[in-house]
């Protein structure tokens, strides 16, 4: 499926851009390295949530009872699932170290090293020994490798987003940066798919090796995204702005301190998208796919609900990405949160049902008409609230934070609701449609300013450089 996204993808970026190139805009050849950095951004974020996707699986499912075998069973998940919270945890230091880099010695150096680790760290994952095998180093072994994850997935979003959309001429820099979002529903569908293969397996088989190959193909994408990586240009607003004087010796410019003194600013990106990530993390992933599991369906079918809603979803990407460019991104954001507030109880109803079409139609309109919209514009309107000297790290920490708090807490919160109700809905309702709320009267609240075009034509051997 991520393969067929690539072939249309060089078309659907000509198609896009042939009607309205302009002197100021890219040239044919620049046109070129647009699509190839658009495929590289894809790609990267395809194997973010590609890994994401099979870790939440295995911590569910085997973990426990690989790295915390000395547990008892319950103990053992608690303990397989805290891991996860380490990789969140660590996200946003990720985006402070690998947002200073991008910030201050280009994108394309982070962009490349986050994928590298990343993508090490992906691999190394099927390859740990088990508890039985090293005793108490196994979960420690396992930890570590997380947290080295989650630190490169912090920075990995924001050098993907910002290439995209600082090749892109202004006026398609929405429909560019809204592959990055497709990458992410490829790499969630490409990892149910393979997840739903190899749980044909026989129990034991699957424990005791079935679990692993996943992880060990993430290989693949590492190499094919590394490949593209280190032929793209650097982009072009950076190289502009270190043409204009603004070097990595400024203490003053350190782009930390730049997003700080607009402290209200920075907090209302991360209030907008505290209810994009509390519909995507809890509502659309762990809880709601828990909350059909509690209702009747089985984990087949669960899977492969996720893999066909993840599938539908891919095209309404693009499309959210090029209407932001004509009508503007705040717009498409608030009528996706709108829309949630609207929908969130007849999802609830729907997934509660444990009927498979009602649950199926439930999760492909929550991912292609609330979800993906939201998340493929939002990459251009975060790079939008930043200067260049700043952007990788004010976009990269607002995002990785939200992530932290919405989707890493969100989960837990929405289940610790479901149980105090004795499996009442009531005050998720609550929860959700405020967190919607406080995510729509953010975006309300911020500036709406459009970036300048990029200036100037940069060549490979530049960027290179």
């Amino acid at each position: 499926m991520i393969g067929h996204d690539h072939e249309h993808l060089g078309l659907q970026m000509e198609k896009a851009m042939s009607s309205t190139e302009s002197a100021n805009d890219v040239t044919s050849s620049t046109s070129k390295e647009l699509r190839r950095v658009v495929l590289s951004s894809y790609l990267g974020t395809a194997l973010e949530n590609y890994d994401f996707l099979l870790y939440v699986t295995a911590a569910s499912l085997v973990f426990g009872k690989v790295f915390f075998s000395g547990l008892p069973p319950v103990a053992a998940t608690i303990a397989s699932l805290g891991t996860l919270g380490a990789g969140y945890l660590s996200r946003p230091l990720g985006a402070l170290i690998f947002g200073y880099v991008g910030d201050r010695f280009g994108r394309k150096p982070a962009l490349v090293w986050t994928l590298i680790i990343m993508g090490a760290a992906t691999t190394l994952t099927g390859l740990l020994p088990t508890s039985q095998q090293v005793g108490a180093l196994a979960p420690i072994l396992l930890v570590t490798v997380r947290v080295v994850q989650g630190i490169c997935v912090g920075g990995e979003w924001g050098g993907a987003a910002l290439m995209a959309f600082e090749h892109a001429p202004e006026r398609h820099r929405g429909f560019a940066a809204s592959f990055v979002n497709a990458g992410q529903v490829s790499g969630t569908a490409l990892g149910v798919g393979l997840l739903a293969l190899f749980s044909l397996l026989p129990d034991e088989q699957f424990m005791s090796w079935g679990w692993r190959i996943p992880f060990l193909l993430s290989a693949v994408l590492v190499g094919v995204g590394l490949w593209i990586r280190l032929g793209i240009a650097e982009s072009p607003l950076f190289i502009d702005q270190q043409r204009n004087g603004r070097g990595a010796g400024d203490v003053e410019d350190v782009p930390l301190w730049s997003v700080l003194r607009r402290p209200k600013s920075f907090l209302l990106i991360l209030f907008a998208l505290l209810g994009p990530f509390l519909l995507t993390a809890g509502i659309g992933s762990s809880f709601g796919l828990a909350y059909a599991r509690q209702n009747g369906l089985d984990a087949s079918a669960v899977l492969g609900i996720t893999f066909v809603a993840s599938v539908v979803c891919i095209p309404f990407a693009p499309l959210a990405g090029a209407l932001s460019d004509r009508y503007g991104r705040r717009g498409i954001m608030i009528g996706g949160l709108v829309g949630a507030i609207v929908f969130i109880y007849p999802f609830l109803l729907m997934t509660g049902s444990g009927d498979t079409g009602p649950t199926l139609i439930a999760f492909i309109v929550l991912y292609a008409f609330i979800i993906t919209p939201i998340f493929a514009v939002s990459v251009a309107f975060l790079a939008e609230q930043f200067e260049t000297s700043s952007r990788y790290t004010g976009a990269s920490l607002g995002f990785q934070l939200a992530s932290t708090v919405g989707g890493g807490f969100g989960p837990a919160a929405l289940a610790s609701l479901l149980a105090v109700q004795n499996g009442g809905i009531g005050l998720i309702l609550v929860l959700v449609i405020g967190t919607c709320l406080l995510s729509v009267l953010a975006i309300i609240l911020t500036s709406s300013r459009r970036l300048p075009a990029t200036s100037g034509v940069v060549t490979a051997q530049e960027g290179a450089s």
